[in-house]
C-alpha cells in the first residue's frame, strides 16, 4: 500500500524536521522529497506534516506513520539484504564525531546492523580532528566528521549552523566576561566560538575545558557556562541562548563522510548508504 521510496523520504523529513536537510541526506532535490511526502499523504488520506515558512512539524497522524514507516522499511531492507545474495562479511573500522554519539549514531548503527549483520564494526567516537588524523594514518576506514563549511574534501551529508547553548536556568552578568565551556584545542567549535567573540569585541573566559561531549553536557547542566553546538544536536534541558544573551551569530559547519581509499569498498559503501538513509549504491555520489 505504501511505496518504500515515499516512506523513506517521509522518514528523512520526520527525523530532520527539514525538507532541505532530508533532500541532502537522500541525494534528491527538495521538490522531489516534497512530492514524495504529498503522495504518501494522498495514499494515507491524512495530513502527515505541518508546513509553514519557518518550521516543519509532524501531525498526530504523522507521528503514527513514522512508527509504521520505520517498521516497513526495516522489513523491506531486511528482505532486500536476505535475497540479494551478497551476505556481506568483513571488518569495518568506523569513526564518528562525538557530537553524534547521543543523537543519530545509534540509529545509523541499528540500520546498518539490521541489513549487514555479518560485518564486524570497530567503532571509534572522538573529536573530528582526531578522527581525520587516524583516517589519514590508515587506522580507520570511514569517518563521519564535522568540518569547516564549504570544504571540498569528502561527501557532504548535511550543513548546520552552530549556536550558543547553555542550561535554561543559567544567568549571566552581561558586563562580565562570558563563561565558556570548551573542548581542548585544537577544536573547530572552540575556534569558531573564540573567533566570533573576538570579532564582536566580547570578553570571555574559559571556565571548563573538556575532552568529549559527555563532559560538555555535564558542565552545561551544572551551569558552568555556555558552549557552541550544532543547532540540531542541542540536547534536552539545554537551549539556544544566542538571542537571549546577545551573542554573535555563528557560521555553519559541514557534517561530512571521509573514507580511506585503501579500505574494502563494499562494507564502506554499505555503511555510507546506512548513514545517508538509502539502500542503493552510494559510490556514484562522492563529492571529491
Amino acid at each position: 500500500m505504501f511505496d518504500p521510496q515515499l516512506l523513506r523520504s517521509f522518514t528523512a523529513v520526520a527525523e530532520t524536521l527539514s525538507f532541505t536537510r532530508a533532500a541532502e541526506q537522500l541525494g534528491l532535490s527538495q521538490p522531489t522529497v516534497s512530492q514524495h511526502v504529498q503522495r504518501l499523504e494522498s495514499a494515507a488520506g491524512r495530513a502527515l506534516v505541518q508546513r509553514d515558512t519557518r518550521q516543519v512539524a509532524l501531525t498526530d497522524n504523522g507521528r503514527a506513520m513514522l512508527g509504521f514507516a520505520r517498521g516497513i522499511l526495516a522489513a523491506h531492507d531486511g528482505a532486500a539484504a536476505y535475497f540479494s545474495g551478497s551476505a556481506m562479511r568483513g571488518r569495518l573500522r568506523f569513526g564518528s564525531a562525538d557530537d553524534l554519539a547521543q543523537t543519530e549514531l545509534p540509529r545509523i548503527l541499528r540500520r546498518f546492523r539490521r541489513v549487514h549483520p555479518q560485518i564486524t564494526l570497530e567503532l571509534t567516537v572522538a573529536q573530528s580532528g582526531m578522527l581525520a588524523r587516524r583516517l589519514a594514518a590508515g587506522a580507520l576506514d570511514l569517518v563521519f566528521v564535522k568540518q569547516e563549511s564549504g570544504s571540498a574534501e569528502g561527501r557532504l551529508v548535511r550543513r548546520e549552523r552552530l549556536v550558543w547553548v547553555a542550561h535554561r536556568d543559567l544567568e549571566i552578568d552581561p558586563a562580565a566576561p562570558l563563561p565558556l565551556v570548551a573542548y581542548q584545542a585544537p577544536s573547530l567549535s572552540r575556534s569558531v566560538a573564540l573567533q566570533a567573540l573576538e570579532d564582536a569585541g566580547r570578553s570571555w573566559r574559559i571556565t571548563c575545558t573538556v575532552k568529549e561531549i559527555n563532559g560538555v553536557h555535564a558542565a552545561l547542566r551544572a551551569g558552568l557556562g555556555v558552549t557552541v553546538l550544532p543547532q540540531n544536536l542541542v540536547p534536552e534541558n539545554l537551549r539556544d541562548v544566542t538571542a537571549q544573551l546577545g551573542l554573535p551569530l555563528l557560521r555553519e559547519v559541514d557534517f561530512t563522510l571521509l573514507d580511506n581509499p585503501r579500505a574494502p569498498r563494499e562494507p564502506v559503501e554499505a555503511l555510507i548508504a546506512a548513514i545517508i538513509g538509502t539502500d542503493g549504491p552510494a559510490g556514484s555520489r562522492h563529492d571529491r
